[in-house]
Protein backbone atom coordinates (compact mmCIF):
# COMPACT_ATOMS: atom_id res chain seq x y z
CA UNK A 1 0.00 0.00 0.00
CA UNK A 2 1.46 3.33 -1.08
CA UNK A 3 0.65 6.53 0.82
CA UNK A 4 0.59 10.09 -0.46
CA UNK A 5 2.53 12.63 1.58
CA UNK A 6 0.62 15.80 2.53
CA UNK A 7 3.75 17.96 2.40
CA UNK A 8 4.40 16.83 -1.16
CA UNK A 9 0.79 17.42 -2.16
CA UNK A 10 0.93 20.89 -0.61
CA UNK A 11 3.94 21.72 -2.78
CA UNK A 12 2.13 20.43 -5.87
CA UNK A 13 -0.92 22.59 -5.13
CA UNK A 14 1.30 25.60 -4.44
CA UNK A 15 3.01 25.24 -7.82
CA UNK A 16 -0.39 25.23 -9.55
CA UNK A 17 -1.78 28.09 -7.49
CA UNK A 18 1.18 30.44 -7.32
CA UNK A 19 2.67 30.52 -10.77
CA UNK A 20 5.42 27.92 -10.79
CA UNK A 21 8.19 26.38 -8.72
CA UNK A 22 9.98 29.63 -7.85
CA UNK A 23 6.90 31.41 -6.50
CA UNK A 24 5.67 28.25 -4.78
CA UNK A 25 9.00 27.91 -3.01
CA UNK A 26 8.73 31.47 -1.73
CA UNK A 27 5.17 30.90 -0.54
CA UNK A 28 6.11 27.67 1.25
CA UNK A 29 9.36 29.09 2.65
CA UNK A 30 11.32 26.30 0.96
CA UNK A 31 14.16 26.30 -1.52
CA UNK A 32 13.35 25.87 -5.20
CA UNK A 33 15.33 22.62 -5.31
CA UNK A 34 13.33 21.23 -2.36
CA UNK A 35 10.02 21.88 -4.14
CA UNK A 36 11.35 20.39 -7.39
CA UNK A 37 12.50 17.29 -5.51
CA UNK A 38 9.09 16.87 -3.88
CA UNK A 39 7.38 17.08 -7.28
CA UNK A 40 9.78 14.49 -8.68
CA UNK A 41 9.10 12.13 -5.75
CA UNK A 42 5.35 12.55 -6.25
CA UNK A 43 5.63 11.67 -9.94
CA UNK A 44 7.78 8.64 -9.11
CA UNK A 45 5.34 7.43 -6.45
CA UNK A 46 2.38 7.64 -8.82
CA UNK A 47 4.29 6.53 -11.90
CA UNK A 48 2.82 9.47 -13.79
CA UNK A 49 4.01 12.70 -15.35
CA UNK A 50 2.16 15.50 -13.60
CA UNK A 51 3.91 18.42 -15.28
CA UNK A 52 4.57 18.99 -18.96
CA UNK A 53 8.07 20.49 -19.16
CA UNK A 54 8.44 20.33 -22.94
CA UNK A 55 7.67 23.98 -23.60
CA UNK A 56 9.01 27.28 -22.33
CA UNK A 57 6.49 27.14 -19.53
CA UNK A 58 5.39 24.30 -17.30
CA UNK A 59 1.80 23.12 -17.67
CA UNK A 60 -0.21 20.49 -15.84
CA UNK A 61 -0.71 17.26 -17.75
CA UNK A 62 -4.10 15.57 -17.84
CA UNK A 63 -2.99 13.44 -14.88
CA UNK A 64 -1.82 16.57 -13.09
CA UNK A 65 -5.19 18.24 -13.61
CA UNK A 66 -6.93 15.18 -12.20
CA UNK A 67 -4.63 14.98 -9.17
CA UNK A 68 -4.98 18.69 -8.41
CA UNK A 69 -8.63 18.35 -7.39
CA UNK A 70 -7.82 15.47 -5.03
CA UNK A 71 -4.73 17.22 -3.68
CA UNK A 72 -6.69 20.35 -2.79
CA UNK A 73 -9.22 18.31 -0.82
CA UNK A 74 -6.57 16.27 0.99
CA UNK A 75 -4.54 19.34 1.98
CA UNK A 76 -7.69 21.18 3.11
CA UNK A 77 -8.84 18.18 5.15
CA UNK A 78 -5.41 17.87 6.75
CA UNK A 79 -5.44 21.55 7.71
CA UNK A 80 -8.97 21.28 9.08
CA UNK A 81 -8.05 18.31 11.29
CA UNK A 82 -4.95 20.05 12.60
CA UNK A 83 -6.81 23.28 13.35
CA UNK A 84 -9.72 21.55 15.08
CA UNK A 85 -7.71 19.14 17.20
CA UNK A 86 -4.74 21.23 18.24
CA UNK A 87 -4.74 24.05 20.73
CA UNK A 88 -4.72 27.49 19.16
CA UNK A 89 -3.17 30.41 21.00
CA UNK A 90 -5.01 33.17 19.17
CA UNK A 91 -8.66 34.09 18.90
CA UNK A 92 -10.69 37.21 18.27
CA UNK A 93 -11.38 39.36 15.21
CA UNK A 94 -9.33 41.29 12.67
CA UNK A 95 -10.81 43.74 10.17
CA UNK A 96 -9.45 43.74 6.60
CA UNK A 97 -10.49 46.50 4.19
CA UNK A 98 -10.16 45.95 0.42
CA UNK A 99 -11.42 47.99 -2.56
CA UNK A 100 -14.23 46.30 -4.47
CA UNK A 101 -12.28 45.84 -7.68
CA UNK A 102 -9.27 43.98 -6.26
CA UNK A 103 -11.02 41.48 -3.99
CA UNK A 104 -10.61 38.80 -6.68
CA UNK A 105 -8.61 36.72 -7.23
CA UNK A 106 -6.18 37.20 -4.34
CA UNK A 107 -8.34 37.83 -1.26
CA UNK A 108 -10.19 34.45 -1.24
CA UNK A 109 -6.79 32.70 -1.15
CA UNK A 110 -5.69 35.00 1.70
CA UNK A 111 -8.81 34.24 3.73
CA UNK A 112 -8.56 30.51 3.14
CA UNK A 113 -4.93 30.27 4.24
CA UNK A 114 -5.42 32.62 7.21
CA UNK A 115 -8.38 30.56 8.43
CA UNK A 116 -6.23 27.42 8.29
CA UNK A 117 -3.49 29.12 10.32
CA UNK A 118 -5.77 30.96 12.78
CA UNK A 119 -9.12 29.09 12.87
CA UNK A 120 -10.29 30.93 16.00
CA UNK A 121 -9.68 34.38 14.54
CA UNK A 122 -12.57 35.84 12.54
CA UNK A 123 -11.70 38.05 9.59
CA UNK A 124 -14.27 40.75 8.91
CA UNK A 125 -13.86 41.75 5.27
CA UNK A 126 -14.89 45.33 4.50
CA UNK A 127 -15.14 46.25 0.82
CA UNK A 128 -15.32 49.92 -0.13
CA UNK A 129 -13.53 52.69 -2.00
CA UNK A 130 -9.89 53.48 -1.24
CA UNK A 131 -10.70 56.95 0.07
CA UNK A 132 -13.26 55.60 2.52
CA UNK A 133 -11.00 52.74 3.60
CA UNK A 134 -8.18 55.16 4.42
CA UNK A 135 -10.56 57.20 6.55
CA UNK A 136 -11.74 54.06 8.36
CA UNK A 137 -8.12 53.06 8.97
CA UNK A 138 -7.34 56.50 10.33
CA UNK A 139 -10.24 56.16 12.78
CA UNK A 140 -9.03 52.72 13.89
CA UNK A 141 -12.00 50.87 12.36
CA UNK A 142 -9.77 48.61 10.20
CA UNK A 143 -6.64 46.72 11.21
CA UNK A 144 -5.27 46.26 7.69
CA UNK A 145 -6.39 47.90 4.46
CA UNK A 146 -5.45 47.83 0.79
CA UNK A 147 -5.83 50.81 -1.53
CA UNK A 148 -5.40 51.45 -5.23
CA UNK A 149 -3.52 54.72 -5.73
CA UNK A 150 -1.46 56.49 -8.38
CA UNK A 151 1.47 56.73 -5.95
CA UNK A 152 2.70 55.36 -2.65
CA UNK A 153 0.44 56.93 -0.05
CA UNK A 154 1.81 58.42 3.15
CA UNK A 155 2.37 55.58 5.60
CA UNK A 156 1.57 52.90 3.05
CA UNK A 157 3.65 50.07 1.62
CA UNK A 158 3.44 49.40 -2.11
CA UNK A 159 3.06 45.64 -2.58
CA UNK A 160 2.21 45.60 -6.30
CA UNK A 161 2.17 47.92 -9.28
CA UNK A 162 -0.27 46.90 -11.99
CA UNK A 163 -1.15 48.48 -15.34
CA UNK A 164 -4.65 49.81 -15.83
CA UNK A 165 -6.35 48.03 -18.76
CA UNK A 166 -9.41 48.62 -20.88
CA UNK A 167 -11.98 45.90 -20.13
CA UNK A 168 -14.98 44.84 -22.20
CA UNK A 169 -17.35 41.99 -22.91
CA UNK A 170 -15.86 38.81 -24.32
CA UNK A 171 -15.74 39.34 -28.08
CA UNK A 172 -17.44 42.71 -27.61
CA UNK A 173 -17.41 45.73 -29.87
CA UNK A 174 -18.47 48.57 -27.56
CA UNK A 175 -14.90 49.91 -27.65
CA UNK A 176 -15.30 50.70 -31.37
CA UNK A 177 -18.22 53.08 -30.84
CA UNK A 178 -17.89 56.86 -30.77
CA UNK A 179 -18.51 58.52 -28.50
CA UNK A 180 -16.94 55.76 -26.43
CA UNK A 181 -19.48 54.46 -23.88
CA UNK A 182 -17.97 54.29 -20.39
CA UNK A 183 -19.14 52.52 -17.23
CA UNK A 184 -17.41 54.14 -14.24
CA UNK A 185 -17.98 54.44 -10.53
CA UNK A 186 -18.71 57.91 -9.17
CA UNK A 187 -15.86 57.68 -6.65
CA UNK A 188 -13.53 55.45 -8.66
CA UNK A 189 -9.92 56.62 -8.38
CA UNK A 190 -9.27 55.49 -11.95
CA UNK A 191 -11.94 57.78 -13.37
CA UNK A 192 -9.84 61.00 -13.72
CA UNK A 193 -6.99 59.13 -15.44
CA UNK A 194 -9.35 57.36 -17.85
CA UNK A 195 -11.09 60.58 -18.87
CA UNK A 196 -7.79 62.49 -19.13
CA UNK A 197 -6.32 59.79 -21.40
CA UNK A 198 -9.32 59.90 -23.71
CA UNK A 199 -9.34 63.69 -23.84
CA UNK A 200 -5.61 63.77 -24.60
CA UNK A 201 -6.15 61.29 -27.45
CA UNK A 202 -9.06 63.31 -28.82
CA UNK A 203 -11.51 60.44 -28.40
CA UNK A 204 -15.09 61.52 -27.65
CA UNK A 205 -16.73 59.67 -24.77
CA UNK A 206 -19.96 59.50 -22.81
CA UNK A 207 -20.90 58.04 -19.42
CA UNK A 208 -23.32 55.23 -20.14
CA UNK A 209 -23.29 54.18 -16.49
CA UNK A 210 -22.33 56.27 -13.47
CA UNK A 211 -22.95 54.35 -10.28
CA UNK A 212 -21.54 53.26 -6.93
CA UNK A 213 -22.54 49.66 -7.55
CA UNK A 214 -19.82 47.47 -9.07
CA UNK A 215 -22.36 44.82 -10.07
CA UNK A 216 -24.19 47.39 -12.20
CA UNK A 217 -20.94 48.23 -13.98
CA UNK A 218 -20.12 44.55 -14.48
CA UNK A 219 -23.57 43.80 -15.92
CA UNK A 220 -23.39 46.75 -18.33
CA UNK A 221 -19.93 45.82 -19.57
CA UNK A 222 -20.90 42.12 -19.85
CA UNK A 223 -23.81 43.15 -22.09
CA UNK A 224 -21.33 44.98 -24.37
CA UNK A 225 -23.03 48.31 -23.66
CA UNK A 226 -19.92 50.05 -22.34
CA UNK A 227 -16.23 49.60 -21.50
CA UNK A 228 -14.52 49.85 -18.15
CA UNK A 229 -10.96 50.13 -16.80
CA UNK A 230 -9.49 47.71 -14.25
CA UNK A 231 -6.11 46.71 -12.94
CA UNK A 232 -4.62 43.88 -14.95
CA UNK A 233 -5.48 40.47 -13.57
CA UNK A 234 -8.48 41.60 -11.51
CA UNK A 235 -11.17 41.38 -14.20
CA UNK A 236 -13.93 38.77 -13.93
CA UNK A 237 -13.55 35.58 -15.95
CA UNK A 238 -16.42 36.51 -18.30
CA UNK A 239 -14.80 39.84 -19.21
CA UNK A 240 -11.63 40.37 -21.20
CA UNK A 241 -8.88 42.87 -21.83
CA UNK A 242 -9.56 44.89 -24.97
CA UNK A 243 -6.99 44.59 -27.73
CA UNK A 244 -7.80 47.79 -29.60
CA UNK A 245 -4.68 47.85 -31.75
CA UNK A 246 -3.94 51.39 -30.59
CA UNK A 247 -7.47 52.69 -31.06
CA UNK A 248 -7.72 53.34 -27.31
CA UNK A 249 -4.99 55.17 -25.37
CA UNK A 250 -2.63 53.50 -22.94
CA UNK A 251 -3.61 53.94 -19.31
CA UNK A 252 -1.21 54.56 -16.40
CA UNK A 253 -0.14 51.96 -13.87
CA UNK A 254 -1.51 52.11 -10.35
CA UNK A 255 -0.10 50.92 -7.08
CA UNK A 256 -1.71 48.57 -4.60
CA UNK A 257 -0.73 49.92 -1.19
CA UNK A 258 -0.91 48.15 2.15
CA UNK A 259 -1.61 50.01 5.38
CA UNK A 260 -1.30 48.42 8.81
CA UNK A 261 1.26 45.81 7.89
CA UNK A 262 4.12 47.35 9.84
CA UNK A 263 5.82 45.43 12.64
CA UNK A 264 4.60 45.71 16.21
CA UNK A 265 0.88 45.21 15.55
CA UNK A 266 0.80 41.66 16.87
CA UNK A 267 1.40 38.24 15.29
CA UNK A 268 -2.16 37.85 13.97
CA UNK A 269 -2.25 41.15 12.09
CA UNK A 270 1.32 40.66 10.88
CA UNK A 271 0.48 37.17 9.58
CA UNK A 272 -2.56 38.51 7.73
CA UNK A 273 -0.51 41.33 6.20
CA UNK A 274 2.17 38.87 5.11
CA UNK A 275 -0.39 36.67 3.33
CA UNK A 276 -1.77 39.74 1.56
CA UNK A 277 1.75 40.68 0.41
CA UNK A 278 2.49 37.21 -0.92
CA UNK A 279 -0.73 36.85 -2.89
CA UNK A 280 -0.74 40.31 -4.46
CA UNK A 281 2.91 40.09 -5.47
CA UNK A 282 1.97 36.95 -7.40
CA UNK A 283 -1.07 38.52 -9.01
CA UNK A 284 0.66 38.83 -12.37
CA UNK A 285 1.97 35.26 -12.32
CA UNK A 286 -0.21 34.25 -15.27
CA UNK A 287 -2.84 31.55 -15.81
CA UNK A 288 -2.85 28.61 -13.44
CA UNK A 289 -2.70 26.11 -16.27
CA UNK A 290 0.33 27.63 -18.01
CA UNK A 291 2.74 28.31 -15.22
CA UNK A 292 6.30 29.54 -15.31
CA UNK A 293 9.00 27.38 -13.77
Amino acid sequence: MRNLDITTLRSFVAVADHGGVTRAAGFLHLTQSAVSMQLKRLEELLGLELLDRSGRTIALTASGEQLLAYARRMVALNDEVMSKLTDQAYEGEVVLGVPHDIVYPAIPRVLQRFNADFPRVRVQLVSSYSIQLKEMFRRGECDVILTTEASNGDGGETIAELPLRWIGASGGAAWRRRPLPLALGRRCLFRPQVIAALDAAGIPWELSVETENDRTIEATVSADLAVHAMLEGTEAAHLEKIDSGGALPELPAHMINLYGGDMGRGPVVEALADLVRQNFRMLRGGPLRAIAS
